[in-house]
């Protein structure tokens, strides 16, 4: 998607006002680039015993907003700057409030798996809307269903079209498609899908949280190229393993791509000395430190259509 070429306006002649909180500066600057306008003014500080202050440093009366920010480490810090940023507009009388999230933090909570566990899942959705968010934009959820936690719309946006444009251009092919565990076999073929490229499974169980084993591989991938696909590469073991597990099964170049690179803890490490090649990934989380084998893709010309859609009130599901 190009750069729109004039400010966006709605029926009123009103462009959408677009904020971001400390964890989505250079994303929004980038959407708010595509958008043809500026980045709305916020201030926000810390006191000295670590509480947030936010202030919007500009009229926002009967206006459209969009807060974009990921929840990423610290999640926790991040999570309250959303909330008190769209407690700020909702306060000073914005007409909508909508809450532009590329990464969802606490999505993997989202059922009782074992007695006695928190849904912070949920308990994120009810904060959301108790702070005044009017709507939210999502990015990968880690499981579609928590569009059910809200009471509030929410579109929920895939970065596989965006993926896989990059992939046709830089021309790989007659590659395998890899699901690195079954829970994540409905994206791998979506991907497999939408490249027209054969589906293998890893068959694994985990012992222990962020400890994942692989067991078995279900398909053939005897002396092929593959690329391993998943919402998120959180410690790399589960993809690191997979990789490992295709390594010593012959195949040929080994290719990664998720939309979240959280890479926590030893994931850095491990996937340096993995046999993986190359890590395509978006920019729901920008990436301070380099990582040699990691491709960064921008989602900020799908967002900033997004933002364009619902500001204009246009349908959003085609992006989907």
């Amino acid at each position: 998607m190009e750069g729109i070429s004039k400010p966006v306006v709605n029926e009123s002649g009103q462009p959408p006002v677009v904020f971001s909180g400390t964890a989505s500066i250079e994303l929004t600057q980038s959407i708010c680039q595509h958008l043809g306008i500026q980045p709305g003014q916020v201030d926000i500080r810390r006191f000295s015993d670590g509480e947030i202050r936010v202030k919007i440093n500009q009229s926002v009366r009967g206006a459209n907003c969009f807060v974009v920010q990921s929840t990423y480490t610290p999640v926790n810090e991040h999570l309250m700057e959303l909330l008190l940023i769209l407690d700020a507009l909702k306060r000073a009388s914005a007409k909508q409030v909508n809450a532009i999230i590329p990464y969802f933090g606490y999505a993997r909570q989202d059922r009782k798996d074992e007695g006695r566990v928190a849904l912070s899942a949920r308990l994120v959705a009810n904060l959301l809307t108790a702070a005044g968010a009017n709507r939210v934009v999502a990015v990968d959820l880690h499981s579609a269903q928590i569009q059910g936690f809200f009471d509030i719309p929410v579109d929920h946006l895939y970065a596989a079209p965006v993926l896989v444009d990059f992939i046709r251009k830089r021309g790989f092919s007659g590659f395998v498609v890899v699901s690195p565990d079954v829970g994540n076999v409905k994206r791998a073929r979506s991907y497999a899908n939408r490249l027209d490229a054969p589906l293998v499974i890893i068959d694994k169980r985990r012992p222990a949280p962020n400890v994942a084993e692989v067991m078995n591989i279900i398909g053939n991938v005897d002396g092929k190229d593959v690329f391993l696909f998943d919402d998120m590469i959180d410690t790399a073991g589960t993809l690191c393993g997979a990789a490992e597990a295709l390594r010593q099964r012959g195949v040929g170049r080994i290719y990664a791509c998720c939309t979240h690179p959280v890479l926590s803890g030893p994931a850095k490490d491990r996937l340096r000395e993995s046999p993986i090649e190359e890590i395509i990934v978006t920019d729901t989380i920008p990436q301070k430190e380099g990582l040699e084998k990691l491709t960064v893709v921008s989602i900020a010309p799908m967002l900033a259509e997004a933002i364009r859609r619902i500001h204009t009130n246009e349908s959003v599901s085609t992006l989907f």
